[in-house]
């Protein structure tokens, strides 16, 4: 199978309902066809080897994935924030990209069409002279940047198999209602964008994009068009508890089903989401770009047992990631590459045919079993519950000893002053390694380090106290919410020597 054919299944299947956008005038699955159909004869004209799409949240985005695939090209979101200079490193990297961008330009030199002129209605050609390609499963289908949080980016390749197999392995085809709608927000260069067009594109749910995330627009967007289903990132899930919490509502009550990933979430916003959406259904999806998507889920009823319990180990999977997806097999290894007992901290590993761990620079990371090292740290639990305790390359090593930034993050969210907090390695002429924790407070706290360091201290060993806290007015993250721990430390080193008083901001 390949994503013409998933395509041809949604429009033969579903041909009329809107699919995306609103309803009143958004496009049906046939519409959405033929209009990726004139995108590829765009393709074809110029010859292009890449589909690069550097636009934001919109209906170009699926109609230029699937005119890609169209014509059996690989399809390249790409962020739309990058510096000229990184996005031409980017661009000198493909296969003569034709860029569909309303930033035309950016890219002088290359081939460019705008969005308009791309997906727009008036774009759509009477006649098409090339039957659409068919793509070999094994070709590429998707290339995605990795986000470079403690590396430099490379290109994920995610092929057509990889893409259709986590469809296929998750998704009943046509089995929302006509009514069912999803709020998309995350941005088109992330793996979340990529596998909610595909998974409710299948399922025939209707795909309501919000271009530019704010709490208020995102909570008017779920309640004019009556919105089903969502998936955020945990940074946007805090903001709409926060903007829930000061109008005093509950959130929209046509919300059945909440997604979120990415990132660690804190516990005690979670609580309050659960607080504020008496009548959804919480998700928490681990995946990865590498996986083409999820590969464990922690479902509604996971989280309804979890929160509602006075056992500590049942409560405990709040923060877990659930168990693994039936369609992927996933493990905790020692460093001889063996499993790891129950509850014993290890590498996170995965396989299966979602799986592609593969980058063009690099090639494949898939071990000769199979296995791909996701470079997560955790442990499972009895159960099969999975604990992530965060990248291995965040793992603090002080004096010798190893520390999960995450444990020491789960402490500290406690604390009624925190808002949100980040923990990391700092480079040290005596330890190797202290650790810093950089912490967000709620408005109109004046907090004190001292306070902070004795509330860990007596909840953690004393190697494990903060011996640096910064206090910031919010944490630099990526736009899908993952902390940027190497800007934490490089901000630190370069105000190395300064008092403390200096580097942190009054409050």
């Amino acid at each position: 199978m390949n994503l013409t054919m998933l395509l041809d299944m949604v429009v033969e299947g579903m041909p009329d309902r809107v699919l995306i956008g609103d309803r009143a005038d958004g496009l049906t699955a046939s519409e959405l066809a033929r209009r990726a159909r004139s995108g590829s004869d765009l393709v074809r004209a110029a010859d292009a080897g890449t589909v690069v799409y550097l636009g934001g949240n919109g209906p170009a985005f699926p109609v230029a994935l699937f005119a890609a695939a169209s014509v059996g090209v690989p399809f390249l979101p790409v962020n739309y924030r990058l510096s000229a200079e990184q996005l031409d490193d980017v661009l000198g990297r493909q296969a003569k990209p034709l860029v569909i961008t309303d930033s035309p330009e950016r890219v002088r030199g290359m081939a460019a069409v705008t969005l308009e002129e791309f997906a727009g209605p008036t774009a759509v050609a009477a006649d098409h002279e090339t039957e659409p390609a068919d793509p070999d499963p094994d070709s590429i289908a998707v290339l995605l940047m990795t986000s470079g949080t403690t590396a430099a980016p490379k290109s994920a390749v995610l092929r057509h198999r990889h893409l259709t197999s986590y469809i296929f392995g998750s998704v009943e085809f046509a089995s929302a209602e006509e009514s069912d709608a999803t709020i998309v927000s995350v941005p088109p260069y992330h793996i979340a964008a990529v596998a909610n067009l595909l998974s409710n594109l299948y399922a025939g749910r209707r795909v309501v994009y919000l271009d530019h995330f704010s709490a208020a627009d995102w909570l008017h967007r779920v309640r004019t068009q009556a919105v089903t289903h969502a998936m955020v990132v945990p940074t946007m899930l805090a903001r709409i508890v926060s903007e829930l919490v000061h109008s005093g509502v509950r959130g929209p009550s046509t919300l059945r089903s909440m997604s979120y990933g990415g990132a660690k979430i804190a516990v005690p916003v979670l609580m309050e989401a659960l607080r504020l959406f008496p009548g959804t259904g919480f998700v928490n999806a681990y995946g990865l770009t590498e996986t083409a998507s999820s590969i464990a889920v922690l479902g509604p009823d996971d989280h309804r047992t979890a929160a509602a319990s006075d056992d500590p180990t049942v409560r405990a999977r709040l923060g877990s990631v659930g168990r693994a997806l039936p369609s992927v097999e996933i493990e905790v290894h020692d460093p001889d590459g063996l499993p790891c007992p129950p509850g014993v901290v290890g590498d996170i590993v995965v396989r299966g045919p979602q799986v592609a761990g593969e980058y063009l620079e690099a090639g494949s990371r898939l071990d000769s079993a199979g296995w791909f090292p996701t470079r997560d740290r955790g442990h499972i639990d009895e159960d099969g519950f999975i604990f992530v305790e965060g990248r291995s390359d965040d793992t603090i090593i002080r004096g010798g000893e190893n520390i999960a930034p995450s444990e020491i993050e789960s402490v500290l969210t406690e604390h009624e002053w925190v808002a949100d907090v980040a923990v990391a390695g700092i480079p040290d002429d005596e330890w190797g390694q202290r650790i810093g924790a950089f912490v967000v407070v709620k408005p109109g706290v004046r907090p004190d380090a001292g306070v902070l360091r004795e509330f860990v201290r007596g909840r953690l060993r004393s190697s494990k106290t903060p011996d640096d806290i910064v206090f910031l007015p919010e944490l630099p993250t990526t736009p899908t919410g993952k902390v940027l721990r190497r800007k934490l430390v490089a901000d630190i080193d370069k105000d190395a020597g300064a008092p403390e008083a200096t580097r942190t901001p009054v409050l």
